[in-house]
């Protein structure tokens, strides 16, 4: 079956299937997470975000890692079975719950331990030291991706010390630079790559409704654009400043970050952001924008609501490709006329385009002979199309429900980002990206200032680990 089929066949079958989920109950009662799990889950959440796990000098990633296992074989596994890697500065963890039946392929949780930097003088408190104030959590990692990570370790330790016992083998995988070259990102998917299916906490989530704790959607990525860095890169003699000419190399490349930032890529649609488009419409609070997302899902070459969904931040990513400036440099001297100009062009790839063929695209777009592009991408691939599975579809409706209860709209959909889920695609494993984590969208603070969790989402969060991850391995 193909992936469009699929999912057009699943999701629809899932949501209409809903009122008959508790029909697909645990042979033994789903736990309810208590208070001092939650409390447990907490604890470990601020000692992670306590630990500087940034690339470079001081990277602490290995204290996150070494913190995990502490915890977890303090919950019942073997020393042997929880493996800590140095790689470089940084280090990866994994750690295997062997099932009854050694046949069965594993279920892989994935998450990564990185974070990136965050100056104390531009937050309004120490990113690196934890707070809680009136319910909500602040620190780097809030969201991005140490409390996820938390909640995730934390709910399997529950499931153990609950009776639980998999059929199929688990493996916690966590990363140590997911935030950056993503190379033990793709050690541990080639590594882990006879893997059954991936469950990745660092992506998709819930939204709050504005103000308020009330739950008003939930979503999962079954898909992702691909990363890509291109160099623009314009050189010449140079000069005395006093002696201008035309083929100034800041000026060319100037021209050409021009014509960059117009170019717009044609419009695309899978199965993924057509669904997502149609459903996510009804949450929108501008009509017209409401609209103009419903008539791109008929037809995403309509001029009128695709020019009105791509001067949105939070949709154009969904509308096909798209490319961006994001660093500058030149010259050599305030008296001299500058002998190189360089600028970065960071682009989120539409699945089913090479980088190559986009670098092409964008040669094409800049149309000048004097400046030179080049493929400076570090750490990326362009995976295929996850193929969405019946089992992870029902799994995951239940398990929200559960967690957030039956009001709660189910969007699939394909993220703008990149996460460590593209290198299991590439080895052909499933990998869905999957957070039960809820945040109000003025609190999306990820990888920004002042990032933030409401605690309210403790408990949830372990309920929904509590039926997605029996429904997957039992």
């Amino acid at each position: 079956m193909t992936s469009c089929t699929a999912l057009r066949r699943l999701t629809t079958s899932a949501l209409a299937l809903a009122p008959m989920i508790p029909a697909l109950a645990h042979s033994a009662p789903v736990p309810v997470p208590t208070s001092a799990e939650a409390a447990q889950a907490l604890d470990l959440a601020q000692r992670e975000i306590a630990i500087r796990s940034v690339r470079g000098e001081a990277n602490r990633t290995a204290d996150v890692a070494a913190l995990i296992r502490d915890r977890l074989i303090a919950g019942g596994w073997a020393p042997g079975d929880v493996v800590v890697t140095k790689r470089g500065e940084t280090a990866t963890l994994v750690a295997k719950w062997a099932g009854s039946d050694p046949r069965l392929k594993p279920l892989v949780l994935s998450g990564h331990m990185d974070v990136v930097e965050a100056k104390r003088g531009d937050w309004v408190r120490d990113p690196f030291g934890p707070v809680i104030e009136d319910g909500v959590l602040y620190g780097r990692g809030a969201t991005d991706m140490k409390f996820d990570g938390a909640l995730m370790v934390s709910a399997v330790i529950d499931l153990r010390a609950h009776g639980y016992k998999p059929r199929r083998g688990i493996v916690i995988a966590f990363s140590g630079d997911e935030e950056t070259v993503m190379a033990t990102s793709a050690a541990l998917a080639n590594e882990l790559k006879d893997a059954d299916m991936v469950i990745n906490a660092d992506g998709g989530g819930g939204t709050f409704a504005d103000g308020t704790d009330k739950p008003l959607f939930w979503l999962w990525d079954g898909n992702e654009k691909a990363y890509a860095d291109y160099q623009l890169e314009v050189t010449n003699p140079g000069g005395h400043s006093s002696e201008p000419r035309h083929d100034n190399a800041i000026v060319q490349l100037a021209q050409a970050l021009v014509k960059v930032g117009a170019y717009q890529f044609p419009p695309e649609q899978n199965e993924l952001t057509k669904a997502w488009f149609e459903r996510a419409a009804q949450f929108q609070a501008d009509p017209a924008k409401a609209a103009a997302m419903r008539a791109f899902a008929a037809n995403p070459n309509d001029a009128a609501p695709l020019a009105l969904v791509r001067a949105d931040p939070d949709l154009v990513g969904k509308t096909g490709t798209t490319c961006v400036a994001t660093m500058l440099s030149g010259g050599h001297a305030e008296n001299a006329l500058p002998q190189r100009a360089r600028a970065n062009i960071n682009c989120r790839i539409f699945p089913g385009h090479s980088r190559e063929a986009i670098m092409a695209e964008l040669k094409g777009a800049i149309a000048s002979d004097v400046v030179k592009i080049t493929d400076v991408t570090d750490g990326s691939i362009t995976p295929p199309v996850t193929p969405l599975r019946a089992d992870y579809v029902a799994a995951a409706d239940k398990a929200i429900h559960a967690a957030w209860g039956r009001d709660i709209a189910i969007l699939p959909n394909q993220a703008s980002g990149g996460s460590d889920s593209m290198f299991y695609r590439a080895n052909g494993v499933p990998a869905y990206n999957a957070s039960p984590v809820f945040t109000r969208r003025d609190e999306r603070m990820s990888h920004g200032l002042n990032e933030r969790v409401r605690l309210v989402n403790i408990k949830p969060a372990l309920t929904f680990y509590f039926n997605l991850i029996p429904d997957l391995t039992k």
